[in-house]
């Protein structure tokens, strides 16, 4: 089907664009960026008062399957990402069982392209079963079509495992994902401070993340291993990062949509909906992971999206499953980030299209030439929303069958800017709003 997609504001974050114009849409492909009078379209969408901007590329959300369909099933998550805008999105391995054979890679991806609502990109498992003892068969995944390698939530504590995994992904040019976390410091629920002490709740310091992250750079300038951290949550964090960039190591590094707009104060008294991993942390941290975020220290904003059931959730605070679900939320929180913060709309875009796709090199293949962009001849992943539309996240109206959000109007009561009006999917509408279709 030809699409022209009409009078938007076209944005592209990578090129600088940023024009009142038109997208012509054909074989799944931007055939022209520009005035299209003659072009014969099938259907046409009038994105008058609009932004056009590329697919939104999500470094980290969960979809619960295989193993935890209760929870989540790929036809809802994937949904929930079509309509929150998101066209790419990268799973971690810690499924049931963890992806660490080629034929369970296969099957999630084949599941997930005969739905066509989003691309799927998994991330292989670094250690069989995630058990921090021996390495996968890293070359038969990435085969399978996994685009890195990662332990999730479950670190390794074997320093030499750990050195022998960056050694062989730096010898065939594969990428490890850490979430940086030491595996005896990280047991608690809460962000070590005086909210996790008046509460009795068990901490996590800050250290937690720090001593990891230096081991992990030693093991980094001894192998030459090339890693993307996932979801730093402090501003000592930070510093480690920054420097570590400024040193040339070779790092990207992503933050959450919940590290990023709350602190360990909107715990309040037990709030289950914000148990989260990581822990939300002090004010302070939040400054600093804005700013860094700005900066470039930190490259992608994630959505963290983690569904978790009823049952899992209204639970004491100390026992409720860790977890909300993000996918619908990123581009409004993104674009909150950037009203709030001054960075403005152009690097809010960027940090969930173009940067995200930067960290993710290689991996992606042909794909990591347009993905993430709006360019003539390259991959037709589109989203279409309006910046002026004010929303609350009420969970009732979330695609996403997770609806625990520490951002329903009850807990936090954000105003959100930015509702999504349309989800193109290489080159076919994977969702839209009838108020934007003409």
């Amino acid at each position: 089907m030809k699409i022209l997609i009409q009078n938007g504001r076209v944005i592209d974050p990578a090129s600088g664009r940023d024009e009142v114009t038109d997208i012509a849409i054909a074989s799944d492909r931007i055939v022209s960026i520009g005035k299209a009078g003659d072009f014969a379209a099938d259907r046409r969408i009038d994105a008058t008062g609009r932004i056009v901007a590329p697919g939104l590329v999500d470094l980290a959300a969960r979809l619960r399957e295989p193993g935890h369909e209760h929870e989540g099933m790929l036809e809802s998550e994937l949904a929930a990402a079509a309509a929150g805008g998101v066209t790419s999105l990268v799973c971690p391995p810690d499924t049931d069982p963890a992806l660490d054979e080629p034929g369970l890679v296969e099957m999630l991806k084949f599941r997930a392209r005969k739905l066509s609502r989003c691309r799927l990109f998994p991330l292989g498992a670094l250690t069989r079963g995630l058990a921090g003892e021996v390495l996968t068969e890293m070359a038969e995944l990435t085969e399978a079509g996994c685009v890195g390698f990662s332990q999730a939530e479950v670190p390794i504590a074997d320093t030499l495992v750990m050195q022998r995994a960056l050694l062989y992904a730096a010898t065939y040019g594969y990428t490890v994902w850490v979430r940086p976390q030491d595996a005896w410091l990280g047991k608690g629920v809460a962000a070590s401070g005086a909210v996790a002490t008046r509460l009795g709740l068990a901490g996590v310091p800050a250290m937690a993340e720090t001593i990891a992250l230096h081991t992990l750079f030693e093991l980094v300038r001894s192998t030459g291993a090339r890693v993307h951290l996932c979801r730093i949550s402090s501003a000592a964090g930070v510093a480690l990062v920054r420097a570590a960039k400024a040193e040339g190591l070779p790092v990207t590094a992503d933050v959450s949509i919940n590290s990023l707009h709350l602190t360990d104060v909107d715990i309040g008294y037990f709030n289950s909906a914000m148990r989260v991993t990581p822990p939300l942390r002090q004010g302070r941290d939040r400054d600093a992971l804005r700013a860094a975020l700005a900066d470039g220290t930190l490259d992608a904003l994630v959505s963290d999206h983690n569904p978790v059931s009823a049952d899992e959730k209204t639970l004491p605070f100390a026992e409720a499953t860790p977890g909300a679900t993000g996918l619908e939320l990123l581009l409004p929180l993104a674009l909150k980030w950037g009203e709030d913060s001054g960075a403005g709309l152009l690097r809010a875009l960027a940090t969930i299209t173009s940067e995200p796709v930067r960290a993710l090199g290689a991996s992606l293949g042909s794909l990591s030439a347009s993905a993430g962009r709006l360019v003539e001849g390259g991959v037709a992943d589109v989203c279409v929303f309006d910046l002026d539309e004010r929303w609350q996240a009420k969970p009732s109206a979330l695609k996403s069958q997770g609806k625990h959000t520490p951002f329903a109007p009850e807990h936090t009561g954000f105003e959100l800017p930015g509702r999504v009006k349309a989800t193109l999917v290489a080159g076919t509408v994977a969702y839209e709003d009838s108020t934007a279709v003409a």
